[in-house]
This record gives C-alpha cells, sequence and structure tokens, in this order.
C-alpha cells in the first residue's frame, strides 16, 4: 500500500469575557503536524475579538501577522518584543512536540477495518453493457486505495470513483465504479488496500443471480403455491357440495 501523509491538529482555546458586555475575546493555541519530528510541526497562535481575529502568529513564517488595524498595531508591539517572540517561538518545541508524540502514536494505532460490498448497478451510459459498483463502508483512518482487477491485471480505463466520504462520526466510505463488457470466463476483482488490512482485501465479483433476486423469486414461488393449495381445497369442496344435491323435477 502506498504511504500517505496523515495531518493531524490539536488546540488549546482560552476565552476571555467582559461581564457586562458578554463575549470579548479569545486566543486559541493550535499544533499542525504529518510527523511526530519537530520539522514536521507548525504551531499557530490566533487571536479573536468579538469573533473576528485580528493577529495571528505561525511558526513557519516566524512572526505575528495583523489582519486588523487593532491586530496590525499588536503585531508590531509583539514582533519588536525579543523576550516575547523566543518564548512564542519555543511553543513549537515546549507545547506542540511533547503532545505531538502523544496524540500522533494514538492516532496511528486506531484503525477500523472496511466492509467491503460488490454489486451490480444500471450503466449511465451506452458505452458498455455492464457496470460494478464496489463499495467500502466504516473505515478508518480515512486514506484508502481501491483498484479493479481484470483477470488480474489492473483495471485503468472506464473507472470513476467518489472521494472518501465521511459519515459525520469519524468513519468514512468510498464507492468506485467500472463500466465494462462481459467476457466468458473471465475473473474482475475490487481489491481494497487499508492500514487495517495486514495484505490488500480482494473480493471477486460472482456473476450469479444476486440474494435479493433469489429472495424476490422464493416469494414469488411461495405465493404461487400457497394460490394452488387454496384453489384446490376450494375445488374439492365444491365437489363434494355438489354430490350431497338432490334435483327436484321442474314439472
Amino acid at each position: 500500500m502506498a504511504s500517505c501523509c496523515l495531518l493531524l491538529c490539536f488546540s488549546a482555546l482560552l476565552v476571555g469575557f467582559h461581564g457586562a458586555d458578554g463575549f470579548l475575546y479569545y486566543m486559541l493555541g493550535t499544533c499542525v503536524f504529518t510527523s511526530s519530528e519537530l520539522a514536521d510541526i507548525e504551531f499557530i497562535d490566533s487571536y479573536y475579538f468579538n469573533k473576528v481575529e485580528y493577529s495571528r502568529f505561525n511558526s513557519t513564517v516566524g512572526k505575528f501577522v495583523g489582519y486588523t488595524d487593532y491586530g496590525i498595531r499588536n503585531a508590531e508591539y509583539w514582533n519588536n518584543d525579543p523576550s516575547g517572540m523566543a518564548q512564542t517561538r519555543a511553543e513549537r518545541e515546549r507545547y506542540c512536540k511533547h503532545n505531538v508524540e502523544i496524540d500522533y502514536q494514538a492516532a496511528l494505532d486506531r484503525t477500523a477495518e472496511p466492509t467491503v460490498r460488490l454489486t451490480s448497478v444500471t450503466p449511465p451510459s451506452g458505452r458498455h453493457p455492464a457496470m460494478l459498483m464496489c463499495s467500502v463502508y466504516n473505515f478508518y483512518p480515512k486514506y484508502i486505495s481501491v483498484t479493479w482487477l481484470r483477470d488480474g491485471q489492473p483495471v485503468t480505463s472506464d473507472v470513476t470513483s467518489t472521494d472518501e466520504l465521511a459519515n459525520g462520526d469519524w468513519y468514512y466510505q468510498i464507492h468506485s465504479h467500472l463500466e465494462y463488457t462481459p467476457r466468458s470466463g473471465e475473473k474482475i476483482t475490487c481489491m481494497v488496500e487499508h492500514a487495517s488490512f495486514p495484505s490488500p482485501k480482494k473480493v471477486d465479483w460472482n456473476p450469479s443471480m444476486p440474494q435479493s433476486d433469489r429472495n424476490k423469486i422464493a416469494i414469488g414461488a411461495s405465493g404461487l403455491l400457497l394460490g394452488l393449495i387454496l384453489s384446490l381445497a376450494g375445488l374439492i369442496y365444491y365437489k363434494r357440495k355438489a354430490r350431497g344435491r338432490v334435483l327436484v323435477p321442474t314439472n
């Protein structure tokens, strides 16, 4: 499986209040990281007044930047304070480095194995008479690879895939479609590579009748059999009643 870049972040919030007028300001410190190495960590310190960000320190830029007149004045004052700037620049190592090592490893240790389902769907165009959909559900982390194999060989044409779609509960799903013209005796496979799998998971397409169609036929056959039984019972009842009748002459 190709390696992916895992982007994570965590934040610390300091909120200020004013007794008469309510909410006034807050400060938000954020650590953004792709690994636990210090060079891959970015520290961002943002200052807000009445929900508007007026100044920000970014460790990549190395100084404060103001976004309002008030923020520009504050940024200039802070940038000209050697002692304060040294302390702010040190936050990337003091605050972020320690916590990143904990959070990064915790994120890597948690994976959820996806469920893979291969189904036949109606193709949207007339280019090919058939289409398969490989649906992958409830996986974590987000990064995943879904590819198609035809008789063991990768397929790249006539393939469309969605992005990783967030379920809203930390899990993701993705759907990949393959338009194709069936060939006798061929094997079509959906291959999924994910951090939760020790090796790629392969699901082969079985062109036999889907379970839902088999259920419909079974229900229909049961209804037909029940109808025949009821018809036969009615016929037997009618014949028995007919035997017990006495014909009366009309003249």
